[in-house]
């Protein structure tokens, strides 16, 4: 009696254990064949842009689309590449990201550093008011940045695409919080030992928080080469404009037809602004999760 009861327990475990593995199947695959088709719809958009850059006028213009070229045009890029003067809005839009993004980390960093470890009246209360800040949308500071920048004469200059941006909230936040993790017994250490606060902030809270100022670094790089809406208001000049208003401002005439626009031609253009971000997330995306991840264990 007891061995048909010990079986009768062990097919009822088996059984359970098959329906376990069953259902651990069945949601894996739904699992993966939901995220795939998430995937084709959000990438399908780039798949068509890059397929269309280098499609003829002729094959574009067909009722019945093609979801593969016939005859590769690849003179569509040096043909935007040219007619965009690319080469200029490229140079451009790399200083400013570059400049803008170097002294933001400066400046970044050591406010981080000061809201982390140094004391004085009235920290909390002063970074309680720079977080507040962060509820008010930044379109309600365009009026007064221009009036500012206007009465400086600083209209049609790279000092207007880079000063009016240099301090986020939100990044001092973020380093911040990564540097509340650090010990506090390595900075009295660093002080019995006679360092300096700047001298402890390079060789050691820098180190440790480098995820996530690498993070930051590529996000106020990725902020400055999309932006759009404050240099198309405040730098209209061709030796100043950004790549995003300069593709706006051309119309990729097409060769045989002047009167219209050559859609392959401007996917192109497209493709070729798109291709930096899209690498830099591709090789450092894992930067960017470790570095947002880390900043908010500690608070």
């Amino acid at each position: 009696m007891s061995e048909t009861i010990v079986t009768m327990k062990e097919r009822d475990i088996n059984k359970t254990a098959n329906r376990q593995r069953v259902m651990y199947i069945l949601s894996t695959v739904g699992k993966y064949l939901f995220l795939s088709l998430i995937a084709v719809i959000v990438l399908f958009p780039f798949y068509w842009m890059l397929i269309s850059s280098v499609k003829s006028l002729e094959e574009y213009r067909r009722n019945t689309p093609t979801f593969w070229p016939e005859v590769f045009h690849w003179k569509n890029y040096t043909y935007a590449f040219k007619q965009a003067s690319l080469g200029r809005l490229f140079l451009n839009t790399l200083y400013v990201g570059v400049v803008s993004t170097i002294l933001s980390l400066v400046i970044t960093v050591i406010t981080a550093f000061v809201f982390a470890r140094l004391e004085f009246k009235g920290k909390n209360v002063l970074f309680a008011g720079l977080l507040a800040t962060m509820m008010i949308p930044g379109e309600l500071f365009t009026i007064t940045n221009y009036e500012t920048v206007y009465r400086f004469g600083w209209l049609n200059t790279y000092t207007v695409l880079i000063v009016p941006f240099l301090v986020s909230v939100f990044y001092v936040y973020l380093l911040r919080q990564n540097f509340l993790q650090i010990p506090n017994e390595l900075y009295y250490a660093a002080k019995v030992d006679g360092t300096s606060d700047l001298k402890y902030l390079i060789r050691v809270m820098i180190p440790l928080a480098l995820p996530t100022i690498i993070s930051i670094t590529i996000l106020k790089m990725m902020g400055a080469w999309n932006s759009y809406m404050w240099p198309r208001l405040v730098a209209n000049d061709t030796a100043h404009t950004l790549i995003t208003n300069g593709l706006r401002s051309f119309s990729f005439a097409a060769e045989e037809d002047p009167g219209s626009v050559n859609y392959p031609v401007q996917m192109a253009a497209v493709a070729t602004v798109s291709a930096p971000l899209f690498l830099v997330f591709i090789f450092f995306r894992k930067y960017i999760m470790k570095g947002v991840s880390r900043s908010g264990i500690k608070g």
